[in-house]
C-alpha cells in the first residue's frame, strides 16, 4: 500500500483495505463505517466521470451576487445527476465576517445550512426536517469538523453516526429519513478560500448507486473551490448593500410626518441602475413653537464619498437647528462647515422653515433649484427667490432669506435637480414643465390620507429625460395656516 492509501479508524471499526485498482486521491480521507468486501470498490460498472456529471446548474454557480442562490446553484448541479442528496454550508462564523476559528482546532463548529435537494424533490417539501437556515454544532470527531480542520475530503461508506443520531432524535418525524440514511457513499468536501475553511458540502448516494470514486472526488473538489469564490463574492456584496442601507436609512428624516399645520410625504431614487445611495438628501426637523423645518441638499457626485458628505451636512444642519438661530444665520454657518468638510464643497440646497401660527414659510437657497408652490386656485409655479445663493462651500455667507405669507392651504415642493435637468432644455423650462406635472397628477389624485404620499411616489416615478443620470429626491409639504 502506498502513502496516498490513508485509511483513518475509530475504535469500534474494521478497517478494510483499499484495493490497488482504485487509489484514493492525495488529501481524501476514507472511513469505513461497516465492513464490506473490495469488489465493492471496483468501478467496473460506472464510467469515467466528466464535467457533463453536474447538471448544468453548474454553469450558472457565481451568476448571482446572492448566498442563497448560490447555494441552491451548487446542490442543484450535484443532485439528482451526481448523488440523491446534496446539501451545503457555511461557518456561521464566516458568514458574519467574524475571525474564523483562529486557534485552528476546535472542539466544535457552527455551520449554517445554506441549501439542500433531495432527489428532484422541491426544497420546501423538506424544510420542516431540513429547514434552510438552521444553524448545526459539529463536534471535532464529525467527518464535517475533520474535513474543515484537516482541508481534506472525508469519504463514508454510510452516513455518520453524530447525523443519523440528531435526525433520527429530532422531533419533526419524516418516515423520508429512512430511505435518505440508507446510504452507501457519503462525501464531505471543504469549501476553502485563501488557505482556509469556509464551508462544506455534503453529498450522498443511496444503495441503488455505486460509491464516489477518487475522480469523482475530484470533480466535487473543483465545483467546491469554483462555489467558494462565488459565495465569499455573494458575502462582499450582500455586506457592501447592507452598509448601504444603513447609510441610506441613517439619511431618512425621522417619524414626523404629520404635525399640526403640516402633512409631509417624502422619497428618493439614486442615479444608476442598482445604486441604493446617492448624492441626494434631505431632512425634516420639529422647531419650538410648532414650526418645522425641511431641507433637501445635493452634493456632489454618487457612492460612498457622497454618502460621507451627505451625513456632515445633514448632521450638521441638526445641530445648528437645535440652536434655533434664523434661517439664513443657519445656511451661512451651513456654508462656514461645508468649506472645511472633503467632498462636502459645491454642494446645494434649499432650506425653509414653516410657521402655521405666524402663516409664514421662510425659503433660503444656496445654488439649489427654487421651491414649488401650488395655491388654492390649483396652480404651481416656482417661487421667486431675494437670492439663489452660491452653493456651499465657497465661503460666500451671502444669504438672504425669502419670507412668504400663505394665509390659505398651499402645497410647497422641494426637490433635486434630478427631477428637472435635461441636456435638450433650459432648466427653467424643465422647472415648468415639472410643475405642470404636479398639476396634472395632482388633479387625477383621489382624496384620502394615502393622496399625498402616492402624489410623491407619481412624481418621483414619472417620465424624464432618458439622458438625466442624477439622483433624485422629492419633498412634499401640504402647509395648513392655524389660527395664532
Amino acid at each position: 500500500m502506498t502513502p496516498h492509501h490513508i485509511v483513518a479508524v475509530h475504535a469500534r471499526r474494521s478497517v478494510v483495505p483499499v484495493p490497488a485498482r482504485t487509489p484514493t486521491r492525495k488529501g481524501t480521507t476514507i472511513l469505513r463505517n461497516e465492513p464490506h468486501s473490495p469488489s465493492d470498490d471496483t468501478p467496473t460498472a460506472l464510467p469515467t466521470p466528466r464535467r457533463t456529471a453536474f447538471s448544468p446548474a453548474a454553469d450558472v454557480i457565481g451568476s448571482e451576487l446572492d448566498l442563497g442562490l448560490t447555494g441552491s446553484h451548487v446542490v442543484h448541479a450535484l443532485t439528482p445527476g451526481f448523488c440523491d442528496a446534496a446539501s451545503l454550508y457555511l461557518l456561521e462564523r464566516w458568514r458574519r465576517e467574524e475571525t474564523v476559528y483562529a486557534g485552528g482546532d476546535p472542539a466544535q463548529i457552527e455551520a449554517r445550512r445554506l441549501a439542500v435537494r433531495v432527489g428532484t424533490d422541491a426544497p420546501e417539501s423538506w424544510e420542516g426536517t431540513l429547514p434552510v437556515g438552521e444553524v448545526l454544532v459539529f463536534p471535532r470527531a464529525t467527518p464535517y469538523a475533520r474535513a474543515l480542520v484537516d482541508g481534506h475530503a472525508q469519504l463514508l461508506d454510510s452516513v455518520d453516526d453524530h447525523t443519523v443520531e440528531r435526525l433520527a432524535s429530532s422531533a419533526a418525524a419524516d418516515a423520508r429519513l429512512d430511505e435518505l440514511l440508507k446510504s452507501q457513499s457519503f462525501l464531505v468536501v471543504p469549501l476553502r478560500l485563501r488557505g482556509g475553511a469556509i464551508g462544506f458540502v455534503a453529498c450522498s448516494r443511496g444503495p441503488g448507486r455505486g460509491p464516489f470514486l477518487t475522480a469523482e472526488v475530484a470533480a466535487v473538489e473543483s465545483l467546491a473551490a469554483r462555489a467558494a469564490v462565488a459565495l465569499d463574492n455573494a458575502r462582499r456584496y450582500e455586506h457592501e448593500r447592507r452598509t448601504a442601507l444603513a447609510i441610506r436609512g441613517s439619511l431618512l428624516p425621522g417619524t414626523i410626518q404629520e404635525v399640526e399645520g403640516c402633512r409631509i410625504a417624502h422619497g428618493s431614487l439614486p442615479a444608476g441602475q442598482g445604486s441604493i445611495i446617492g448624492g441626494d438628501w434631505f431632512d425634516v426637523l420639529r422647531r419650538p413653537g410648532d414650526r418645522i423645518s425641511m431641507i433637501v441638499g445635493d452634493a456632489m457626485g454618487h457612492g460612498p464619498e457622497s454618502a460621507v458628505a451627505m451625513i456632515q451636512l445633514r448632521t450638521a444642519v441638526r445641530t445648528l437647528a437645535s440652536l434655533d438661530i434664523p434661517a439664513a444665520d443657519l445656511v451661512r454657518r451651513l456654508d462656514a462647515l461645508a468649506s472645511d468638510t472633503p467632498g462636502a464643497s459645491f454642494a446645494t440646497c434649499i432650506y425653509a422653515e414653516w410657521d402655521a401660527r405666524r402663516r409664514t414659510c421662510t425659503l433660503v437657497g444656496a445654488g439649489h433649484p427654487p421651491p414649488l408652490l401650488r395655491g388654492p386656485d390649483g396652480r404651481t409655479a416656482p417661487v421667486t427667490l431675494v437670492g439663489a445663493g452660491l452653493p456651499l462651500g465657497l465661503g460666500a455667507g451671502s444669504y438672504e432669506p425669502t419670507v412668504l405669507s400663505v394665509p390659505e392651504p398651499a402645497l410647497l415642493v422641494l426637490y433635486s435637480d434630478g427631477l428637472v435637468e435635461s441636456r435638450d432644455a433650459d432648466i427653467d423650462q424643465e422647472i415648468t414643465r415639472f410643475a405642470r406635472t404636479l398639476d396634472t397628477a395632482a388633479a387625477d389624485a383621489d382624496d384620502g390620507h394615502d393622496a399625498l404620499p402616492a402624489l410623491c411616489r407619481r412624481l418621483l416615478h414619472a417620465p424624464s429625460d432618458p439622458a438625466g443620470a442624477d439622483d433624485r429626491t422629492l419633498l412634499l409639504a401640504e402647509l395648513t395656516p392655524l389660527e395664532g
